[in-house]
């Protein structure tokens, strides 16, 4: 058999190069179909040309005529087809409309915030009312109706932030401003709207005069809680308590209450918990005594009762205050309170909802 004759391969091409185009979906295709009939190196139509030399001279013009024809017409076919796909393709960083639509990443309430919701819920299912109220407080509601009258050492152990002058003793009966230290002023100013029996709790941010370290900070959060009815006793506030640690915490663990002074209340004590991370047995978080403590409480002092025109002969009731940063860190098992203020994302997705 011999070899094609350039004609025989102008005109083989001629045939090939249509279904070739027709097989064309793509910029992938149409670069591999350009390569095939064009191509430097192996192209068809290179291929071709290298034939010319063979044929008699007289014929040489006419088929490097015939070859750059037929290479013109190639080229004009995959152009407008390159086009036709550009058009097509879709537009680098355009929005395909056909796709599922993308779901955007949602926030997650605070560990704080879970922490409070969780009080609140145990206490909401005890019959509790939650009040809330102002952050910008006076002394009368801050201090003086919860028993701490201008000189009383108490008072040393807040580090009030206070906001206008004078500061106490007032001057000339005006109320010092100040940023709340507690929110037990919410409990005075609920007894002067409302007579017993009372049952509230109370969140909200609080402010002292702290510095900013693995176990203070200058504002925190706490919820204090009130009872208020006839024959209320201490015995009814460990019992409060404890239902609210076997809830917060396990019904494992074990809790102690302590003696305690706190100016509002008489008698009063502390809560503590069996210490979390080493169950009792003693370890640098819980200064190895193997508790920790965790709130305050009390039976209300009579005096705060006359401050709010209760009768304190007939009345009587407990309060207690806890600081949710201090339960968080012990739910968690964290040992610097500064981790929830930094608002270190890779932390705040490990703790648990």
């Amino acid at each position: 058999m011999s070899a094609p004759t350039f004609r025989e391969t102008i005109d083989e091409i001629r045939r090939e190069f249509p279904p070739a185009k027709a097989g064309v979906r793509s910029l992938a295709d149409l670069k591999a179909v350009r390569d095939r009939f064009l191509g430097r190196k192996q192209g068809r139509l290179n291929a071709a040309l290298k034939l010319v030399a063979a044929e008699p001279a007289a014929h040489r013009a006419e088929f490097g005529r015939l070859a750059n024809a037929l290479k013109d017409e190639i080229e004009a076919a995959l152009g407008a087809l390159e086009t036709e796909l550009a058009a097509a393709a879709p537009v680098a960083g355009a929005v395909d409309v056909t796709l599922p639509g993308r779901v955007p990443p949602a926030g997650r309430r605070h560990p704080l915030t879970f922490v409070r919701e969780r009080i609140e819920r145990i206490f909401l299912g005890m019959g509790y009312q939650i009040v809330t109220g102002p952050e910008l407080e006076d002394d009368w509601h801050n201090f003086e109706a919860l028993n701490m009258p201008a000189e009383h050492p108490a008072r040393d152990m807040q580090d009030t932030l206070y906001l206008a002058t004078p500061v106490p003793p007032a001057d000339a009966g005006r109320p010092a401003t100040l940023l709340r230290t507690h929110t037990s002023g919410m409990q005075i100013r609920y007894m002067q709207a409302h007579p017993p029996p009372v049952r509230i709790i109370a969140p909200g941010r609080v402010y002292r005069r702290d510095n900013f370290d693995a176990t203070h900070t200058p504002m925190f959060t706490q919820v204090e809680g009130l009872v208020v009815d006839e024959g209320v006793s201490l015995g009814d506030l460990k019992g409060t308590l404890q239902a609210f640690a076997d809830r917060f915490f396990d019904a494992t663990v074990a809790t102690r209450f302590r003696p305690s002074f706190f100016p509002y209340t008489e008698p009063s004590a502390e809560l503590d918990v069996e210490c979390q991370g080493c169950r009792g047995a003693g370890c640098a978080l819980c200064k190895h005594t193997g508790w920790i403590e965790v709130l305050g409480c009390g039976m209300v002092h009579p005096a705060v009762f006359e401050a709010v025109g209760y009768d304190a002969e007939r009345y009587t009731g407990f309060a207690f205050g806890v600081g949710i940063e201090r339960l968080a860190l012990r739910l968690y098992g964290i040992d610097d309170i500064r981790m929830f203020y930094e608002n270190d994302l890779r932390f705040l997705e490990q703790v648990r909802r």
